[in-house]
């Protein structure tokens, strides 16, 4: 595996392996890597015959709030673990490569419809950012297929959306989310948690099945369903932000008539933000 900083050095590399006639895909991410990552990268391999991954912590999508200062960055042992997963080339870029012009004046890209509400109303910005610098990366990799795990639901929506309205010439895969053994999603946010708040946190995932399980059920009751998920969160510990059932594809609120649901949590313990979704198919799907 090859490491490359700029823009330069790698649309050198992608035109020799497009030159060589290889399928390439592309795993975005910001670093501090886990095993969800690497499943990403193992797919990909499956998928291509040459696999790039980025890391890069864009500051474009985090807040005034937010953790940017303090978000891991731990590039030796992310160069390991790619490695190990069969990447062939990873892109490492600066702040400065990604942004010359600085982030002030960048030009950003805003996806309506599926950036607004749920992630997007707690984090203003957010998704244009996201949007931003995959497209910027997609342009810059310019790779066949590119893999995001199914945990960001509400980003893998955007950059659906984004690629599609775009015009962008990438097929999109959403992997599923790779989970502990007690069920909670993994996230380079876990490593936040201590012990306490560790052992409270697969709570999140129990009340996204139960809701699920309501759903399969029969219950249509779409509000008193939210009502009762976010009365559980907050009894096992946590501070809600939203417990929501939506259409899967489009991700508008949810009526009783459609058959692909998804059940989207966000919700704090102590300064920690912890998302996670399930999919629901019911019969007639």
């Amino acid at each position: 595996m090859i490491t490359l900083k700029t823009v330069r050095e790698l649309r050198a590399a992608i035109a020799r392996t497009r030159g060589e006639g290889k399928r390439i895909a592309l795993v975005p991410t910001m670093g501090n890597l886990h095993a969800g990552h690497i499943a990403l990268v193992e797919k990909a391999r499956q998928r291509a015959d040459f696999v790039v991954a980025s890391i890069f912590v864009n500051p474009l999508q985090f807040g005034p709030a937010e953790d940017l200062d303090k978000y891991p960055r731990t590039l030796a042992a992310d160069q390991e673990k790619l490695l190990e997963g069969g990447c062939n080339l990873l892109f490492a870029p600066s702040v400065e490569e990604m942004y010359p012009g600085g982030i002030q004046g960048q030009t950003r890209i805003a996806v309506s419809g599926v950036s607004e509400g749920l992630c997007g109303a707690t984090r203003p910005g957010h998704f244009e950012g996201v949007a931003t610098v995959v497209a910027k990366l997609f342009n810059i990799a310019q790779p066949d297929i590119a893999l995001f795990g199914e945990k960001d639901f509400q980003q893998l929506a955007v950059i659906r959306t984004l690629v599609r309205d775009l015009n962008m010439p990438i097929q999109i895969f959403g992997e599923p989310t790779v989970r502990a053994a007690d069920g909670l999603a993994l996230s380079s946010r876990n490593g936040y948690l201590n012990d306490e708040q560790r052992s409270v946190a697969p709570a999140l995932y129990r009340i996204l099945c139960d809701t699920s399980a309501a759903l399969q059920a029969g219950e249509r009751d779409f509000a008193r369903l939210c009502a009762r998920g976010l009365e559980a969160l907050q009894q096992a510990g946590f501070r809600p932000d939203y417990l929501e059932i939506r259409e899967a594809a489009s991700l508008r609120p949810a009526s009783p008539e459609d058959r692909r649901l998804v059940v989207l949590g966000a919700a704090y313990l102590g300064n920690t933000r912890l998302i996670d979704n399930l999919s629901v198919e019911l019969a007639g799907a």
